[in-house]
């Protein structure tokens, strides 16, 4: 049993929430803004990935993130910025974002789930217990407290992209 099972398990739950919203959604779907303020699921999948594999490899490991390292950049057609995240985008910058094909962007989502799953069922409870600076914050705080706000943001991204399922085809996201 991992440490952090529990975080872990609400990963779990999103990814298989996403994975069923994903089936009843095309590229056309995936780039949809459904109002001029609004992001499209694409583009949330995309940033909660760069989320995730910030915070599991260049935050919580000082790795390489898969990002850079794997080439995604590359496909997503991007500049190699580790801190590119969508982070303070304005609605232009979302609206003018270019979504790569659908296999391209579920390709960056699998990575990086597969990733994040391995490094968290590695985690003992010492681990999890080690206390440093992680940006973004800037106070010293636990690895804990770090993939709990990973795990939220990650799970609010996750119920959104179900949202705009539902909003463009109806239920499905779950079964």
């Amino acid at each position: 049993m991992a440490a952090a099972d529990g975080l872990l398990s609400a990963h779990q739950r999103n990814w298989e929430m996403i994975d069923l919203a994903l089936e009843g959604l095309d590229e056309e779907l995936l780039a949809k803004q459904p109002a001029d303020q609004c992001n499209s699921a694409g583009w949330i999948m995309w940033h909660m990935n760069r989320v995730v594999d910030t915070f599991v490899h260049t935050r919580l490991r000082d790795e390489p993130q898969l990002w850079i390292k794997d080439g995604w950049h590359q496909k997503f057609g991007m500049a190699a910025d580790p801190e590119d995240r969508g982070v303070g985008w304005t609605a232009a910058q979302v609206s003018a974002w270019k979504a790569p094909s659908k296999d391209v962007q579920v390709g960056y989502y699998q990575a990086v789930k597969s990733a994040a799953q391995q490094f968290m069922s590695s985690l003992s409870a010492d681990d999890l217990e080690v206390t440093r600076v992680i940006p973004p914050v800037a106070e010293p705080r636990s690895v804990a407290a770090a993939l709990g706000q990973m795990t939220w943001d990650a799970v609010a991204h996750g119920g959104q992209i179900a949202y705009l399922r539902g909003f463009f085809r109806g239920m499905g996201w779950h079964r």
